[in-house]
């Protein structure tokens, strides 16, 4: 079992940066973000594999950056000049031995 702790949301204006942690209790290959809007699908946001090799959206290229430190088995994401369409619940996700797991959430809110 993999335990995902995230932290980092918020409320945040337009423009304006936010720092997503999520630190897994073992260590995976896999990790990513994904997000979900109200009524919508959950989405990938970006991944990140051990080697570091990044993989992100269309809609966050240029503003959001993944990142992941080995020794502390955190990953990071980066919301540089956040819109009021990134406003979603946003979610960690590892993948170990073919199994998905997945952090409880945190909230962003981006107002305009």
């Amino acid at each position: 079992q993999v335990q995902l702790v995230e932290s980092g949301g918020g409320l945040v204006q337009a423009g304006g940066s936010l720092r997503l942690s999520c630190v897994a209790s073992t260590t995976i290959d896999y990790m990513g973000w994904y997000r979900q809007a109200p009524g919508k699908e959950r989405d990938l946001v970006a991944d990140i594999t051990y080697g570091g090799s990044a993989n992100y959206a269309d809609s966050v290229k240029g503003r959001f950056t993944i990142s992941r430190d080995i020794a502390k088995n955190t990953v990071y994401l980066q919301m540089n000049s956040l819109k009021p369409e990134d406003t979603a619940v946003y979610y960690c996700n590892a993948r170990y031995i073919m199994t998905p797991y997945w952090g409880q959430g945190t909230q962003v809110t981006v107002s305009s």
